[in-house]
């Protein structure tokens, strides 16, 4: 990705109890996300919310949810965005995928490993 200009957020709003082949799906977005050489992605725990069931899910102790909305954020040129959304069709059976045009102010990292040698985190 370029350091500034146009590029795509693509966002993925799933429930946290929603899996891939017995994994947290959040975490196989990530995962090919990054495989995909994308700029990053980020995930996000809702406190609140419903989706296309219409349940409410909270995390009010009253309520004790334990499915809580996700977000998956990931911006990227459009190209790439557009290349990897495609994965999603296979990932993503219940859930919201949307996709909208940005400007990118900054986009630096922190020094560390080089792209490709990962920093895996315990």
């Amino acid at each position: 990705m370029r350091p500034h200009g146009s590029a795509v957020r693509l966002t993925i709003l799933i429930g946290e109890d929603d899996h891939y082949e017995h994994r947290p799906l959040c975490g196989e977005i990530v995962r090919r996300a990054h495989a995909a050489g994308l700029a990053g992605a980020s995930v996000f725990r809702g406190v609140e919310g419903f989706g296309a069931s219409s349940l409410i899910h909270t995390s009010r102790i009253l309520s004790l949810s334990e499915d809580l909305p996700i977000a998956i954020v990931i911006v990227d040129a459009a190209e790439k965005i557009d290349d990897f959304v495609t994965q999603l069709d296979e990932l993503v059976t219940e859930g919201l995928v949307i996709m909208d045009e940005v400007e990118v102010h900054r986009y630096a990292g922190r020094p560390g490993p080089r792209a490709g040698e990962g920093r895996e985190r315990a």
